[in-house]
C-alpha cells in the first residue's frame, strides 16, 4: 500500500509470571515488553523531528527527507499528522480508519479510506505509544541487544529490536523491520524498513517531547480533493 511508505513513519497492563513467593522480575525481551506495556498506559502524545534516509537498490541512490510528527491518543483511537519538508514533500493526516495525503505541487489530497485500522495502527505505534504486547501479537521479535543513542539531547539506553510482521500482507512491503526504542519512553530514536526488492528507509527521531500542547497548524491538509 503505497501509504505505508510514508507511515514507516500505530495499551495494555504488562504480562507478569503468575504471582508465587519466588517469583522473579522479567529480565531480556521480557523485561522490555513489560516496561513497553507500561509507558503504553500513560501515553497521551509525543511529537518529535525526523530525518529519512531512502535508500533505492536499483538505481543505488539516497533521497534524504527532513520533517515532523506527532502521535496522540484519546481513549482507544489513535491519531497522527506528519509533515514532510523539501524531497518528497507532503503531508499526511490519519484519523482511525481514514488517511489523507496532501500534494503541494497538485495542490490537493488524496484521501484512502476503509483502510484495516489495526493494521495501520500498528505501524503507528510503532515505538510512539504502542504497547509490547501488541507489538508481539503483531509481530514476531527477535531482541539484538542494548546500545546506546542521542535523542538529540543526550544519550539514551536503547534496545534493538527486530520484527517480522505475522501478517502477510505486512511482508509484503517489507520483510522486517528494526527499532532501537527506549522502553521507559515507549518511544522509538531509530527504525529502518526493509523492502522485498531491497530497498531501505531509515528515519532517526531527534527533540522528542512527550505530552503537551500540539500546534497541528504544520499537519493542516489545504487545498480540495484531488479525485472528485
Amino acid at each position: 500500500m503505497k501509504i505505508l511508505k510514508h507511515l514507516g513513519p500505530v495499551a495494555a497492563f504488562a504480562l507478569f509470571p503468575a504471582a508465587t513467593a519466588l517469583a522473579t522480575p522479567p529480565t531480556g525481551l521480557d523485561a522490555v515488553i513489560a516496561q513497553m506495556d507500561a509507558a503504553s498506559k500513560t501515553f497521551k502524545s509525543a511529537q518529535a523531528d525526523f530525518t529519512k534516509d531512502i535508500f533505492e537498490k536499483i538505481v543505488s541512490d539516497h533521497t534524504i527527507q527532513k520533517g515532523s510528527l506527532y502521535v496522540e491518543r484519546k481513549g482507544a483511537d489513535t491519531y497522527m499528522g506528519l509533515n514532510i519538508t523539501g524531497a518528497g514533500a507532503t503531508t499526511v493526516e490519519y484519523t482511525p480508519g481514514t488517511v489523507r495525503q496532501y500534494q503541494p505541487g497538485l495542490k490537493c489530497f488524496n484521501t484512502y479510506s476503509s483502510l484495516n485500522k489495526s493494521s495501520v495502527e500498528s505501524f503507528l505505534t510503532l515505538g510512539f505509544g504502542g504497547s509490547g504486547t501488541e507489538l508481539k501479537k503483531n509481530w514476531t521479535i527477535t531482541d539484538q541487544g542494548s546500545e546506546t543513542l542521542s535523542d538529540g539531547k543526550s544519550q539514551v539506553k536503547v534496545e534493538k529490536l527486530d520484527l517480522v510482521g505475522k501478517d502477510q500482507s505486512v511482508r509484503n512491503n517489507f520483510t522486517h523491520v528494526t527499532l532501537w526504542i527506549d522502553p521507559v519512553r515507549g518511544i522509538s530514536l531509530k527504525q529502518v524498513f526493509y523492502t522485498p526488492s531491497g530497498d531501505t528507509q531509515t528515519a532517526t527521531y531527534t527533540n522528542i517531547r512527550m505530552g503537551g500542547t500540539i500546534d497541528k497548524k504544520p499537519y493542516a491538509i489545504g487545498g480540495g480533493a484531488c479525485h472528485k
